[in-house]
């Protein structure tokens, strides 16, 4: 009708504004991965691939020296306890060295040592050189984080966590298979390839990297690097310290050492079966790695990683209820998806709280160590459950572990979301961990107001 206001209309609303380029593609879909992180996503499938060879076997070949299941574990062991002590000098030596240096060492450090296990003339010298493994091993671990907090642009960071996560898990896949063909020309064979194999991958970063930009000793020292003081004030990086340790105790530590028990102590389904529930496992996080990385990117972090916490605890929870192969097997894959939804979300938030300006070494390790530790406690805490608290009581111990799982999952929701907005970069964590961040001005060298 005449002189009536004319209505107004909005755009429609948007959480998370897409970042788009010159031609109108979304910037995470236009943008490609560095050919600096390719090459690392490439000596990550090697590395996988040779810890594969030497996983299935080591406990075998530790039982070649005439000791017990209880020693032959603790050859297991023994690599988890020297990366858990180390990771917070691996930290320094980026903070002062840099990280491509430290990694080229430790991909050393690991190369030499297992070459060694396989000339190894008893029990005690093979625990040694094990255990040294874990050394390089947590040296390579953070200063590959380190280099991917600094060369992933902000609005792919989790398609490349997604990129790096799935080169390892299809190395892990595939490794143990050839380990398994190599075993038979002896036990001493694998520890041989996989040393060879980690000099081929340090020989190849060494020279693919060597003219980059990355960070070098003198510019090392330049960066301030951001203290695990300052991280901590972030709500978001207090909660990936939870989800890590819930993660380190449900996918690294009860899946691998609870899973296949109770498919053979409980199901009375065999040790195929035990080891078929692991390659289950995998394929479900392999399917939810090629889209988690993506989504984690466009609909952002927390989102995903609450997700994969959900799906993950319940599915462990449910486990232990689990009356036949067929619906063991299913929530196996279902348990994976979890994992898989998770660990690239997880690790993009972690890097947007560090930024690419400062170097973050001390605040990834504590990260690393927090999954370390979940998964040396997950198995101890749920054999306790098992053995001494309440006997054969296998559903109880998923139960926990899933409660653990869900609790994180909590603990992310009263979190920030650190996903950039277009043309801001993360910045250094205000105090009270409200949600605020500095803009670039941290990559400038200025502290936000």
């Amino acid at each position: 009708m005449a002189g009536l206001p004319r209505a107004r209309t909005f755009p429609p609303l948007r959480l998370l504004p897409r970042r788009k380029g010159a031609g109108g593609a979304p910037a995470q879909e236009r943008q490609r991965i560095p050919r600096e992180i390719r090459v690392l996503i490439a000596a990550a499938f090697v590395i996988a691939i040779g810890f594969g060879l030497v996983a299935p076997i080591l406990p075998q070949f530790a039982q070649s020296f005439d000791v017990g299941v209880t020693a032959a574990s603790v050859i297991v062991s023994a690599f988890a306890l020297t990366r858990l002590l180390f990771a917070p000098a691996g930290g320094w030596l980026v903070e002062r060295l840099g990280e491509r240096p430290v990694y080229i060492v430790g991909l050393l450090v690991v190369a030499l040592s297992t070459a060694a296990c396989a000339f190894a003339a008893d029990y005690w010298q093979l625990l040694v050189f094990r255990a040294l493994g874990g050394i390089g091993s947590t040296m390579f671990t953070v200063s590959a984080m380190g280099l991917i907090v600094r060369l992933a642009p902000p609005a792919i960071r989790g398609r490349v966590s997604g990129a790096y996560a799935t080169a390892f898990l299809l190395g892990s896949i595939g490794g143990p298979i050839i380990g398994g063909l190599l075993a038979g020309l002896g036990l001493r064979v694998p520890f041989l390839v996989y040393a060879a194999a980690l000099l081929i991958a340090s020989a190849v970063v060494f020279f693919q990297l060597k003219d980059t930009s990355l960070q070098d000793r003198q510019s090392a020292r330049d960066r301030a690097p951001l203290t695990v003081r300052e991280a901590v004030r972030d709500s978001a990086y207090r909660a990936s310290l939870v989800s890590s340790f819930a993660n380190g105790w449900s996918s690294f530590g009860i899946r691998m050492a609870l899973v296949p028990l109770f498919a053979t102590a409980v199901l009375d389904a065999g040790p195929q079966i035990a080891g078929i529930s692991l390659a289950f496992f995998a394929a479900g996080t392999a399917l939810a790695l090629t889209v988690s990385g993506r989504l984690a990117d466009t609909v952002g972090r927390k989102p995903l990683v609450v997700t994969g916490l959900l799906v993950n605890g319940a599915a462990m929870a449910a486990l232990g209820f689990s009356g036949n192969v067929v619906v063991f097997l299913a929530i196996c894959v279902v348990g994976g998806v979890g994992t898989g939804l998770l660990n690239p979300a997880q690790q993009a938030a972690v890097a947007d709280v560090i930024g690419n300006g400062r170097s973050g070494g001390k605040v990834l390790a504590s990260f690393q160590m927090s999954s370390d530790l979940g998964a040396i406690f997950g198995p101890v805490v749920a054999g306790l459950i098992i053995d001494t608290l309440f006997p054969g009581s296998y559903d109880l111990a998923f139960v926990a572990t899933g409660a653990l799982t869900l609790l994180a999952a909590a603990v992310w929701l009263g979190s920030r979301e650190t996903l950039p907005r277009p043309g801001e970069e993360t910045g250094r964590p205000v105090p009270g961990g409200d949600g605020m961040t500095a803009s670039r001005t941290r990559d400038a060298g200025q502290a936000p107001d």
